[in-house]
């Protein structure tokens, strides 16, 4: 039985005229908390960003530079990569603006109105990121499927044995699963990584529209 649980069952316990006293000291403790798991997501995004800026530093090597060039990305993924990340800190600015905001929250309605801002900003970020993973797989894929010149070997020579539009469709298919794949596992990710954070911050907004404000 965690904390909460335990003050909400002595708070029964006790006579109606202490009750003032135990509504305070109930939204103390989800002040607490809600400060605390809004504190957690601000520092999980700046551990994700630089996770993802650890990997692109130590992957982006020649090689790298290379196939951009092939695939005619090398101008346009750079400005890709900057405006992301660019929208990622404006992101952690708002995870800040909102652990500050509920940090020196002094009232239940504030409060309640503040955990909303916060799962709404998550909600979004989380669905840009995935937005972001679905844009960049496909704009790799298309640009890949037309200047790679080991797929446009292949559908030459495919196309002496069947219809090249029906490999090319098959191609597509494949790309598809792959995408489907990999974006399903982004989704599980941030599910597993922020959707506990949302839950405990849901029941604390469902005990404080408890509390007589």
């Amino acid at each position: 039985m965690d904390e909460l649980e335990i003050l909400k069952r002595d708070w029964k316990k006790k006579e109606n005229s202490f009750n003032q006293v135990s509504e305070k000291e109930i939204y103390g403790m989800l002040h607490k908390t809600s400060s605390s798991i809004v504190k957690w997501i601000l520092i999980i995004s700046i551990l994700e960003i630089l996770l993802w800026s650890s990997i692109t530093f130590f992957t982006s090597d020649d090689e790298y530079f290379k196939t951009l060039e092939m695939y005619h990305l090398n101008t346009i993924m750079p400005v890709i990569t900057f405006v992301n990340y660019a929208v990622i800190l404006v992101f952690i600015y708002l995870f800040y603006k909102n652990y500050k905001a509920i940090n020196t929250t002094e009232s239940v309605k504030a409060l309640m109105q503040n955990i909303l801002k916060t799962r709404k900003t998550v909600k979004y970020y989380v669905g840009y990121n995935i937005g972001m993973a679905v844009f960049g797989f496909v704009l790799v894929f298309i640009f890949q499927f037309l200047y790679d010149p080991n797929i446009r070997n292949m559908i030459d020579k495919v196309s002496e044995s069947m219809d090249s539009n029906l490999f090319i469709l098959l191609i597509i298919m494949i790309y598809a699963v792959i995408i489907t794949v990999f974006v399903g596992v982004i989704w599980l990710f941030y599910k597993l990584l922020y959707g506990i954070l949302m839950r405990r911050l849901q029941k604390n907004y469902n005990e404080l529209s408890k509390i007589d404000f």
